[in-house]
C-alpha cells in the first residue's frame, strides 16, 4: 500500500520554483492575500491528475487524509482528487466516510481551487437525495471557504434540473463581503440560466439592482450583448 509519504515525494519530484512563484502570486498566497501562508510547490495541475490517477487505489483514507493537512497547495489539492476518485468509484458507505472527511477538513480546504475541486463533486453528489441542511451551516460561517462550498456544492443539484438550493443560498450570500463568494454565486447562477434561462431571470428580477455588481457580471456572463447591458444600467 502506498503512503501519503510516497504521494508528498512523486509531487516533490515533480516541483518547478518558477511555477511555484507564478502559483503564490495568482492563488494570492502572498501577505495581505487570501491565500497567505501556503505554500505552493509549482506542480502543475495535469501532472497533480497525473499523481492522483497513480496512487489513488493504493492509497487508503487515513493515507489521503493525512495528505490533506500537507503544508503544501499541491498535496491538499491532489488528496481532494484522490477523493473524488474514491467517491466516484466507491460504494454508500466509502462515499459517506469521505463526504465526512471533506467537511472535517474545510479548514485545509482553503482555496478557491481547492473549494470547486471538491464540493460541486462530493459534498453536493452525496447530498442530492439527502438532508440538505448541512448547507445552511456552512453558508452562515465566518469561514469564507466554507460559505464558498455551500454554494459551490449546488452544482451537482443544478446539474439535476434542481435549482431551489443555489437560489436560496443565492438569497443568503447575496450581500457576501467576500469577492471570492460573490463571483461562486453568480457562476452558479449562469449556470442556472445555462439549463433555465427563466428561472435565472426570475431571480434575477427582484435582486440584480442590489447584488454585488461581480456577482451581476458572473450571472449575466452568457446574455445577448444588449441584455447584459441592460441589466447593467439597470434598465430590465
Amino acid at each position: 500500500m502506498a503512503t501519503n509519504v510516497d504521494v508528498r515525494r512523486a509531487l516533490a519530484s515533480l516541483a518547478d520554483p518558477r511555477r511555484a512563484e507564478a502559483s503564490s502570486r495568482f492563488l494570492r498566497m502572498v501577505p495581505g492575500g487570501y491565500g497567505e501562508g501556503d505554500r505552493a510547490l509549482g506542480v502543475s495541475v495535469p501532472d497533480q491528475r497525473t499523481v492522483a490517477a497513480r496512487f489513488w487505489l493504493d492509497l487508503s483514507l487515513a493515507e489521503t487524509t493525512q495528505l490533506l493537512t500537507g503544508g503544501a497547495h499541491e498535496e491538499r489539492l491532489t488528496a481532494l482528487l484522490i477523493l473524488v476518485r474514491k467517491f466516484v468509484k466507491g460504494d454508500e458507505p466509502e462515499r459517506g466516510r469521505i463526504f465526512d472527511i471533506v467537511l472535517a477538513n474545510t479548514d485545509r480546504i482553503n482555496n478557491w481551487d481547492l473549494v470547486d475541486s471538491s464540493a460541486p463533486y462530493i459534498v453536493g453528489p452525496w447530498l442530492l437525495d439527502r438532508d440538505r441542511s448541512v448547507l445552511d451551516r456552512l453558508a452562515a460561517s465566518s469561514l469564507v471557504w466554507e460559505r464558498r462550498i455551500a454554494i459551490m456544492a449546488t452544482f451537482a443539484f443544478i446539474k439535476a434540473g434542481d435549482f431551489e438550493w443555489t437560489f436560496r443560498l443565492g438569497d443568503r450570500l447575496l450581500h457576501d463581503p467576500h469577492d471570492l463568494v460573490r463571483k461562486a454565486v453568480g457562476w452558479m447562477l449562469r449556470e442556472v440560466g445555462n439549463r433555465d434561462r427563466a428561472a435565472e431571470e426570475e431571480f434575477l428580477a427582484r435582486r440584480y439592482r442590489v447584488m454585488p455588481r461581480v456577482m451581476l457580471r458572473y450571472a449575466i456572463e452568457k446574455f445577448e450583448p444588449q441584455r447584459r447591458r441592460d441589466y447593467l444600467s439597470g434598465a430590465v
